[in-house]
């Protein structure tokens, strides 16, 4: 919810936030995908056009290159026990598909370059984007490149 609705994200009781990202669920869109282990869910990847994401549009070191109506890649989650063991890959790898058969004429990205910070990353981490044929197309701040797929 955070690239939705901003900082009000951290201000707002977390069930509130659950209860409106569910509503969203519930709407013809879906905003992401999740990855399963069996039955088990193990991973989440928000997917969606940029211009559903009001506090991406609002972020100055994230602000848009052109006017390409791009969808974004702009958050994951992936369960305890699970990390570095591909889940973020097959995420990425299944948004790439669902841009493409939706129509996008790219798809965007903005993770952690891990070779500037030691911060943990809900974006995901660049090095996993460019294994996947994404190329950096800005930086405005060190640790935070925009990353482009191009259909």
């Amino acid at each position: 919810m955070y690239w939705r609705i901003g900082n009000a994200y951290r201000n707002r009781a977390g069930e509130d936030n659950k209860s409106d990202f569910r509503q969203l669920v519930r709407e013809d869109d879906p905003p992401g995908s999740l990855a399963f282990d069996g039955g088990k869910p193990v991973g989440w990847r928000q997917l969606t056009p940029r211009g559903a994401l009001p506090a991406l549009e609002r972020n100055k070191r994230l602000a848009r290159v052109d006017e390409v109506p791009v969808w974004s890649i702009s958050c994951f989650f992936v369960r305890v026990g699970y990390r570095k063991r591909g889940v973020t890959e097959a995420l990425i790898a299944a948004a790439i598909a669902a841009a493409r058969k939706a129509g996008a004429p790219a798809l965007e990205a903005y993770p952690v370059d891990a070779g500037e910070t030691s911060s943990s990353s809900f974006t995901g981490y660049l090095s996993t984007f460019l294994r996947l044929g994404f190329r950096e197309v800005e930086r405005r701040a060190p640790a935070r490149p925009i990353v482009r797929y191009e259909f």
